[in-house]
């Protein structure tokens, strides 16, 4: 997503209080925030960047003990600031709501930065500073092709310090979360010496590229070596949470007013509802993939049979390694034709979202991901980057992951990362009033909207009622039910890999090597898992409420418009938003 970063029909649904004393509260706290954000980008170059604040694209962070310290007294005095400085009561309602919304985020980076140790215990921290710090400046930044060449020069000076500090700070990884981190860094070092010339083309600063990359290149060598070694000598760290962490973890990640005993009761039930619609599916296709066998008995071990063998079956008609890209790129036009046709949203005019093949340094953990356009840049361009399965793969492996990204899978995926899903969502979150809102986005509602528009789009007749696209809509949001179970499961209880993997492949359907992923990335981002489907549910649901109370009059592309006209906030603003919203013409 991991991560992150158009249509003029964004309207301020409440107006700004009176002036007072020449200056509104919700002024103050604009101000207030616009600080906040000087000082934090002065410490935390790279989010800048990431941000679209292009000021600082040459710096790299101090990432030492001592520096990091600083950022922690530093969220403490901007809390303490905000409940002083800015006058809650005297603040419009969307004021109120962007105050709770900054305290929140202080609140929640305390609590991480108190509770969690990511640089001591996580190596793929460092590939932030490594690779997405340059990687984002020659393919997001609007700024002068020589400009952002000439701050990737600085910044690649900047790795072997930033190496060197990881040396110094790493301590005990998890297995899992340092066998990512190799591969990665892997990828980073085939980046220095290739990939980056082919982004950057031809340029007077050529010679000055290649002899900072030759540097950067030396210092990720060695550091491979260091975390190679780490996987043999030191990787014993404890990945789970535990119920007391992650319960917390969750209400201050996700910031959704829900438990994580309530998610976990929610996804069970829906994970037995959406088996049983995968099973009426998969016995209207039987007899099309297998007209000479008998259905299998309609008992619990026989529907299991009976998806595995169609959903099997259907997972076959699928392209080849080499056009992956490509026949993602082909998808998309069908998808926006169709929005435009039923009037799903207006899209963005002009579309600036682009098909690319994955880099390698940010394999590892999924097939396909969107970086969108920075909040603070928003005339950038988004791309929706898909990963061939890695050359060093067998063909058993490949033949596996090639069936379960499917032609029909990919239709999915496409809806879910780009049209009307996370492309469209992000470029109407860009041109939110609100900074706060445009730059403190909710991961919840941004994955949420995602998950919901593909039941959605097909629901409203994309595909011509294919079966077979039902089928992999539903394995995929199956998917999205048991990551909330795996996620729970995994960080609060015992859970052993076996028994995850019995789950997700005798259960949601997943191949071995898809499930063996997910089953790492559990113990890599724990409460992230979760909020596709707590997005999901919450967004369903305000569909439902709405429709109902509007009736005939309900207009599914109105709707759809009031819910993303307000940024990417958390779920639990989203019904007073929206009913405000739609109050006034579309």
């Amino acid at each position: 997503m991991r991560v992150q970063p158009l249509i003029c029909c964004l309207l301020w649904c409440l107006t700004l209080p009176s002036t007072v004393m020449g200056q509104s509260a919700d002024e103050k706290l604009e101000q207030f925030y616009r600080r906040h954000l000087d000082e934090s980008f002065q410490m935390r170059p790279l989010e800048a960047t990431m941000l679209g604040d292009h000021r600082f694209d040459h710096l790299l962070d101090d990432i030492s003990a001592e520096a990091r310290k600083g950022w922690l007294a530093h969220y403490k005095s901007q809390l303490q600031r905000l409940t002083s400085e800015v006058p809650y009561d005297s603040l419009s309602r969307n004021g109120q709501i962007d105050f709770e919304i900054l305290k929140d985020d202080l609140e929640r980076n305390i609590w991480l930065s108190e509770n969690t140790r990511p640089f001591e215990e996580d190596p793929r921290t460092y590939g932030s500073y490594i690779s997405d710090s340059v990687y984002s400046l020659l393919v997001q930044s609007t700024l002068p092709k020589e400009t952002n060449l000439r701050n990737a020069i600085a910044r690649i000076r900047e790795i072997p310090r930033i190496v060197k500090v990881a040396r110094e700070t790493l301590r005990e990884s998890p297995p899992s979360i340092l066998d990512t981190a190799i591969l990665q860094n892997r990828g980073a070092i085939g980046f220095y010496e290739k990939g980056i010339f082919e982004l950057a083309g031809a340029s007077d600063q050529t010679d000055a590229l290649r002899s900072a990359a030759k540097v950067a290149i030396a210092a990720l060598n060695e550091h491979q070596v260091f975390l190679e070694d780490s996987k043999r000598l030191r990787a014993n760290g404890e990945w789970r949470l535990g119920r007391e962490l992650f319960g917390e973890k969750l209400r201050l990640v996700l910031n959704a007013g829900v438990s994580a005993d309530e998610v976990l009761a929610d996804a069970e039930a829906e994970f037995s509802r959406v088996q049983t619609e995968m099973y009426i599916v998969s016995r209207q296709l039987w007899s099309r993939y297998f007209p000479d066998r008998v259905l299998p008995p309609d008992e619990p071990s026989g529907r299991r049979e009976t998806v595995r063998l169609v959903t099997a079956a259907v997972s076959k008609e699928h392209g080849a390694p080499e056009t992956l890209v490509s026949d993602a790129q082909a998808t998309v036009g069908s998808i926006t034709d169709f929005i435009r046709s039923r009037d799903i949203l207006r899209l963005p005019d002009p579309d600036r979202c682009q098909v690319i093949e994955m880099p390698e340094f940010r394999r590892g953990n999924s097939l396909a991901y969107l970086d969108p356009a920075l909040p603070l840049d928003p005339g950038g361009i988004s791309s929706y980057a898909v990963s061939p399965p890695p050359a060093d793969w067998g063909q058993e492996r490949v033949q596996s992951f090639l069936e379960e990204y499917n032609r029909h899978m990919l239709q999915v995926l496409s809806i879910h990362e780009a049209y009307p899903g996370h492309y469209v969502q992000l470029e109407y979150s860009n041109r939110c009033p609100s900074l706060i809102r445009r730059v403190l986005q909710s991961g919840v509602f941004i994955e949420g909207w995602a998950v919901y528009t593909e039941q959605m789009m097909l629901d409203q007749g994309y595909g011509d009622g294919s079966l077979q696209l039902r089928l992999n809509q539903l394995k995929f949001y199956l998917r999205a039910v048991v990551n909330a179970i795996l996620d729970h499961r995994m960080h609060c209880t015992l859970m052993t890999d076996e028994e995850a993997l019995q789950l997700l492949t005798e259960q949601a359907y997943q191949s071995e090597g898809e499930a063996r992923l997910k089953v790492i990335r559990a113990k890599q981002s724990s409460t992230q898992l979760s909020t596709y489907f707590v997005g999901r549910m919450a967004h369903y649901r305000l569909r439902q409420e709405i429709q109902r109370v509007e009736g005939e009059s309900f207009e599914l592309g109105r709707f759809h418009e009031a819910v993303l006209d307000h940024g990417s906030v958390p779920m639990k603003y989203l019904p007073e938003l929206v009913r405000e919203r739609l109050k006034s013409p579309r």
